[in-house]
């Protein structure tokens, strides 16, 4: 697929966000998705304009940020995820990280979220795949505390946080924001229960498998199932099995996939015709 159709895609994605009634996108550039792929010398061998030096395989995103701002109202929001480090020998870096960072400052971005890791080395859920360990909450914390110095928009850190004490230590830090979406997912009312002095720990969702992209897949689907819940009006369950939110993660998935591939089936049945029509 051209570049051009990669970018206008994720415009288009916005605008629809946009005209669906959201007040706001983010751009996910971390965990080893597509715009991470590109950031990281593991997986980007390009040599041409695309790849090489951390502003080439910056490029991608950088020209997506442009695109999707150029084509919502200036009102809404534009926010990007970026790791801090892919947490794999020989990936993105903190050093890269800083220069994207850099990039991202001469950019109209609203928020820049900093996490970690990819299902290959799921550092945003405290494991990693080159020998380093992190903390249990706050992952990427000093990071974000040195970037926010620098950074020309607020900046927001995820990575385990489920205690009161450690969201204010991270608003104490000089970070803007707190991400506590997997504590949300667990706890809906959460930050409610903080301001009313609740000391509340969100229990956190626990794969113990020796397969750590299993387990992260596992950990997700998980999360996700919780939030399926949720937006049915249902309580969140209290101990789901692993291993079976993982098939049932799958077998939603596959069903999802094969409905998109029949859109863009007859989206392709369509252009023909509409051709005909335009030439006649």
């Amino acid at each position: 697929m051209p570049f051009h159709e990669i970018i206008r895609r994720f415009a288009d994605s916005a605008v629809l966000a946009e005209q669906a009634g959201f007040n706001g996108v983010q751009i996910h550039a971390a965990h080893g998705y597509l715009l991470s792929q590109f950031l990281s010398p593991l997986t980007n061998r390009r040599t041409d304009q695309w790849g090489g030096s951390i502003d080439n395989r910056a490029r991608l995103l950088v020209e997506t940020i442009k695109a999707v701002r150029a084509r919502v109202a200036p009102q809404f929001a534009v926010a990007v995820k970026l790791n801090s480090a892919d947490f794999q020998r020989g990936g993105f870096d903190v050093a890269d990280a800083r220069r994207v960072v850099e990039l991202l400052n001469q950019l109209p971005v609203d928020l820049l979220e900093l996490s970690g890791g990819s299902y290959e080395a799921p550092a945003m859920q405290g494991r990693t795949a080159d020998g380093r360990t992190l903390a249990r909450e706050a992952y990427f914390l000093e990071f974000a505390r040195d970037i926010a110095a620098s950074a020309s928009m607020p900046v927001m850190t995820t990575g385990g946080i489920r205690r009161p004490a450690v969201a204010q230590q991270v608003l104490d830090s000089g970070v803007a924001m707190v991400g506590i979406g997997t504590a949300l997912a667990q706890v809906p009312d959460l930050p409610a229960r903080w301001r009313n002095g609740d000391n509340l720990s969100a229990p956190q969702p626990q794969v113990n498998w020796n397969d750590k992209v299993l387990a992260a897949l596992a950990t997700m689907a998980m999360v996700r199932r919780q939030l399926q819940r949720l937006g049915a009006g249902k309580p969140v369950l209290t101990s789901p099995s692993p291993l079976l939110t993982l098939i049932r993660d799958q077998l939603r998935l596959k069903r999802l996939t094969a409905r998109y591939r029949r859109w863009l089936a007859r989206q392709d049945d369509r252009q023909p015709r509409n051709a005909m029509q335009t030439q006649s």
